[in-house]
């Protein structure tokens, strides 16, 4: 049992008076300690912890048999490949690879806000009005090299949500032209 002393009290003091002792006074804590713990185990099981921020990604359907190929043909106007390198570099056409739109050729970009963002973002905003139907907006089809780290491979999911793209896609297929592509990528970024 807890309590709690105040010292003792009473007695003579000088003036030959005789006073009645005064009993010490006893405080018992034992209950405080049980509503102390109660309080605590009410506070751990009614406080929600932070969840982990995770993103969406969608998975296509684990299946046995393999099935033709089924080629998607989208429009040209609509679609922006961004092919991700070592060191942080991307390269990004939009349309063909053999006809892109922007000035006739891959560009070389980076990551944050004055690389790949401003690109996406000048596009999101350009393809409703160059299709006519703002149900029809950008698609953009991700393939990530054999140089580029999982680190790449996040930043770019994080631009997609930035910039709100409605659509994209990560392909690990690459034509003969995007391999060239990707290993001119990789070795002026070496």
């Amino acid at each position: 049992m807890a309590e709690l002393n105040t010292g003792d009290g009473g007695g003579k003091k000088g003036g030959g008076k005789v006073r009645s002792k005064k009993q010490n006074s006893k405080v018992d804590l034992t209950a405080m300690v049980d509503l102390a713990f109660l309080l605590i185990t009410f506070f751990m099981l009614t406080t929600s912890l932070s969840k982990p921020k995770s993103m969406d990604l969608g998975l296509p359907d684990k299946e046995d048999e393999k099935k033709d190929d089924v080629i998607i043909k989208t429009d040209q106007r609509r679609t922006v490949t961004v092919i991700l390198g070592a060191n942080d570099q991307i390269k990004w056409f939009h349309g063909l690879l053999e006809a892109p739109e922007v000035n006739g050729k891959p560009q070389t970009t980076g990551y944050g806000k004055e690389g790949i963002r401003k690109v996406l973002l000048s596009r999101v905003a350009s393809i409703p009005q160059v299709t006519g139907d703002k149900d029809k907006g950008l698609i953009v089809i991700i393939k990530p090299t054999k140089k580029s780290t999982y680190k790449n491979l996040v930043d770019i999911l994080d631009e997609m949500a930035i910039c709100k793209v409605p659509t994209n896609a990560i392909v690990n297929d690459f034509s003969p032209e995007e391999n060239k592509l990707a290993d001119e990528l990789n070795k002026s970024a070496e």
